[in-house]
């Protein structure tokens, strides 16, 4: 068993208050059997979150902080589509232009359902198709993309984009010229779109634009992956800075999946994520010296979630 956390830590100082006060006794007691193992990520500036490299680790990918996770790709092949071409995913968003800078609002605050998805994408096509890129719509917030020049290109998840600045996470290299074009395209088009004008008329943000992330093509040979269950009912709140919604989403996971992780016994491991790194546990093998001596101290839940 192994149990993946997206955002179990936290890199805001609200966060890291609303942490002190919150008690985890399963994860303490899950941690006072396990050590520490495999450790990734940087810094919260990659273009990988920590959990995405996490779990293209499990799968047996090359997962390093700015590569180019083809998560796009394993869904496509997961819906029957060609698995032997380069995918992206194109996220529809809303753009906020304030007075210094452009962030990306949180794509679930737009409240698409697949009605006006669609009806965004039949507008956005063509822009895309006299391109040579193909669309397939697998969601109201997702949109897989086929073309060439996604073989390899890393881009930022959105994860890493969603309440911030977007300037420092737009492609730059010169493969990327064409998504920067069509972006501004997009946001040109549905700038005065009827669906655009519906949605302002009933108190909704616009969708004004796309992001473009989880690009590339599956890796030669890759096979099912192993077991590697991912819990993500805390990136919500996280990504909405709702702090006492997010310590509430810990103790429901502490009270279920955690719980049931502590008392499976055997072979689990547990990898928390934050915005800087995934650190995972997996069962201690202590000598039996150290046992008697009563040297092995269990790490304080918070601690760890606090080094993430």
């Amino acid at each position: 068993m192994h149990l993946i956390v997206p955002f179990a830590g936290t890199v805001s100082e609200a966060g890291h208050q609303a942490l002190q006060s919150l008690a985890l006794p399963r994860l303490e007691k899950l941690l006072a059997r396990l050590q520490p193992g495999q450790r990734l990520g940087s810094d919260a500036h990659s273009l990988n979150p920590p959990h995405e490299q996490a779990l293209a680790t499990a799968w047996g990918w090359p997962a390093g902080p700015d590569a180019a996770l083809p998560l796009a790709a394993r869904q496509a092949a997961a819906l029957g589509l060609d698995a032997s071409q380069p995918w992206g995913l194109l996220t529809p968003v809303h753009l906020h232009v304030g007075t210094d800078q452009v962030s990306l609002t949180a794509p679930w605050a737009l409240q698409l359902d697949d009605a006006a998805s669609r009806g965004l994408l039949d507008a956005v096509r063509p822009l895309f198709e006299s391109e040579g890129f193909t669309l397939h719509p697998t969601g109201p917030l997702q949109w897989l993309a086929s073309h060439p020049l996604f073989d390899g290109l890393a881009t930022a998840a959105l994860d890493r984009v969603v309440g911030r600045n977007i300037d420092r996470w737009l492609p730059g290299h010169g493969d990327a010229r064409l998504i920067r074009r069509l972006q501004n395209e997009v946001q040109m088009l549905l700038y005065t779109h009827p669906l655009n004008d519906a949605r302002e008329a009933a108190g909704l943000p616009t969708v004004n634009s796309v992001w473009l992330s989880h690009c590339g093509r599956l890796p030669d040979g890759a096979s099912p992956p192993p077991s590697a269950q991912v819990d993500d009912r805390l990136r919500q709140p996280a990504l909405d800075e709702d702090w006492a919604a997010w310590c509430e989403a810990w103790r429901a996971l502490d009270a279920g999946p955690i719980d049931a992780l502590a008392r499976a016994g055997g072979d689990v491991r547990l990898t928390l994520c934050g915005e800087r790194f995934a650190q995972t546990f997996m069962p201690a093998r202590q000598g039996l010296w150290q046992r008697l001596a009563g040297r092995w101290q269990p790490p304080s839940a918070t601690a760890v979630l606090e080094a993430l």
